[in-house]
């Protein structure tokens, strides 16, 4: 909704997720293709008919996304046409087909209707899922989803070429597949009222340079084409009917944000050093083997949390040791010798019920999941140890195991990794004999059992989402409490504490890999408590070094000891900005 009203004036506010301001006229992009289509009978000797239909559906699908990826290719990259490949999976998912046909045959309803109630069901479980990458993966369903939809009714896909000037494109949703289509002569900049930091639609805006804000809610609802508006993909802003004072302004920050960009690419290969000589290894988190282009494009050093659920989310067959060996190899070839952090399989029976015959649970928040699931399940996980066992044959390879809650799960799994060593040394297959293994530090009894635990992992990585959500038993996704996910709560900078002075302890280092270490506020009081580590989204990187090389160490840690001793977070998060601005005044700017 609007924030503010002056003279016309309206403020809708998002998230920034493409840099750059940009002014013009909106257009609004007709969203009729997310609608539920009609169910309609069919009698039994139509089915045939009806799945003949499917396949023919499917087939066009495929040559478009094809098309697609290819012009991604030439225009992009290979990393960005990469993309795409989840959405042809998502065609050649026998599941989904299967479950689509017997939808059909029990409810005797047409195509359309049962292939949009299946695959939106899986959807509607990957958006639940706690992790952002994970839900955003929905996204990317739906826009398979819509696609096949549009040839099954032949209404066709969502088409730009009518847009002959330019204009900044304002839709309910606008999917990867769609976005990579548009032309930057013809589109200024767009905004939705979905999405978030790490969708594809998101990625491919930032390789076109055109800015973007997504998670504008009911915006679209409430503009129209032909509206002036001004579109600020850095801060997250949507002006509609701008001021000339706001113009003014924002005529200041481009300047102010063009001279930034360019101090930005100067660090771009520096370290991340304090002004008083303390430095914090910065490296990135990512979720697939095409990000490794963004790392390096970045100037991270290797990679702090690399992802491995993508391989395993929602496949008939799971992928099997050879196939896992070959991705995490080119992942740590690809950025040797930096080292990259494997984060094994962090995700529960929910999503990958189909290979493995188990059903959902009601609560997989507290459930069967993460190194819980792992252990329970050995075959899975052995197939993936000694998959990274042979990885890291090829470059610097380490491994944490997540949501370790004491000791027992963290020597069961090592015992496990230590067979799987056996194993290998007896095939005569090469590993690195020192592989290090640490541990997510997420979970409450991890922390007050830290001590022991750092007898026996070489690192702590902090997961500062789950830390924070168990912590103060507060699910974010939920709008009714999200206002109380709090990062700097008193109890929380304690928490952080612990782990941190046990690693110091027993001589290990501690990072953080949850949100909070990209975000500003927290950078001063993270350095403060003695973090050795910081693991950031690709696109964050460069802010977060320019404010590190901005600040003294010594000043943070005098913020530390106070925010120890604070009863309230609104306390501590009034010095820790105030900080951020002194040192860094306009990285993290907003006008309006």
């Amino acid at each position: 909704m609007a924030d503010g009203v002056d003279n016309g004036e309206r403020i809708f506010r998002g998230i920034g997720v493409s840099p750059g301001v940009v002014r013009g006229r909106i257009v609004i992009l007709d969203d009729d293709h997310g609608e539920r289509p009609a169910r309609h009978r069919v009698e039994p000797k139509n089915f045939p008919a009806e799945l003949e239909r499917l396949q023919e559906a499917l087939a066009a699908t495929r040559r478009e996304i094809a098309r697609i990826q290819d012009e991604v290719r030439d225009r992009m990259g290979s990393s960005d046409a990469e993309i795409f490949d989840a959405h042809l999976l998502v065609l050649e998912d026998q599941t989904l087909l299967d479950e689509v046909k017997k939808f059909i045959e029990a409810e005797n309803v047409n195509v359309e209707f049962a292939f949009h109630e299946v695959s939106e069901n899986y959807a509607i479980a990957l958006g639940s899922v706690e992790d952002e990458y994970l839900r955003e993966r929905a996204a990317d369903i739906r826009d398979v989803t819509s696609r096949v939809l549009s040839n099954l009714t032949g209404r066709g896909a969502v088409d730009l070429s009518h847009l002959t000037e330019p204009y900044i494109l304002v839709r309910h949703d606008l999917t990867p597949s769609v976005t990579a289509q548009i032309n930057p002569e013809h589109v200024l900049g767009f905004a939705t009222d979905v999405g978030g930091k790490t969708s594809h639609t998101a990625i491919i805006a930032g390789s076109l340079r055109i800015p973007a804000v997504v998670g504008l809610k009911t915006a679209c609802e409430r503009m129209a084409t032909g509206d002036y508006a001004l579109l600020d993909g850095f801060n997250g802003v949507v002006v509609i009917n701008p001021t000339d004072q706001t113009l003014f302004e924002y005529g200041q920050l481009e300047k102010e944000q063009e001279d930034i960009q360019a101090k930005l690419l100067e660090i771009k290969n520096s370290p991340a050093i304090t002004l008083d000589g303390h430095q914090i290894i910065l490296s990135a988190n990512v979720e697939q083997i095409s990000d490794t282009a963004a790392v390096l494009d970045c100037g991270a050093q290797g990679v702090g949390l690399f992802r491995t659920e993508y391989m395993f989310l929602d496949r008939e067959v799971l992928p099997d040791e050879d196939e896992q060996a070959i991705s995490y190899e080119r992942v740590a070839q690809a950025l040797a010798p930096e080292p990259v952090i494997f984060r094994t399989l962090d995700i529960g029976a929910d999503k990958i019920s189909h290979a493995i015959g188990e059903t959902d649970e009601a609560n997989p928040f507290l459930g069967w999941r993460a190194i819980r699931f792992c252990l329970a399940r050995k075959d899975i996980f052995r197939v993936q140890l000694r998959a990274l066992l042979r990885a890291s044959a090829g470059g610097n390879v380490k491994l944490m195991y997540p949501m370790i809650s004491g000791v027992e799960e963290l020597t069961e799994a090592n015992a496990l990794l230590a067979e799987c060593m056996d194993e290998l040394r007896a095939e005569n297959v090469p590993f690195d004999e020192n592989l290090e293994v640490g541990i997510m530090v997420e979970i409450p009894s991890a922390v007050l059992t830290a001590n022991t635990l750092g007898k026996r992992a070489k690192f702590f990585s902090i997961g500062t989402n789950d830390l924070i959500q168990y912590t103060l038993a507060v699910d974010r996704l939920n709008e009714k409490v999200a206002d109380l996910y709090d990062p700097t709560h008193p109890a929380m900078l304690r928490m952080l504490q612990m782990t941190i002075d046990a690693g110091r302890r027993h001589g290990i280092w501690t990072g953080v890999c949850g949100e909070m270490a990209g975000d500003s506020t927290a950078i001063p009081l993270l350095l403060g408590l003695g973090v050795d580590e910081l693991s950031v989204a690709p696109q964050m990187l460069l802010q977060i070094k320019y404010l590190i090389r901005h600040l003294n160490h010594s000043e943070c840690e005098q913020l530390a000891v106070q925010a120890l001793e604070c009863e309230s977070s609104v306390d501590i998060l009034v010095q820790s900005r105030a900080m951020v601005q002194r040192a860094a005044p306009g990285i993290f700017h907003t006008v309006l």
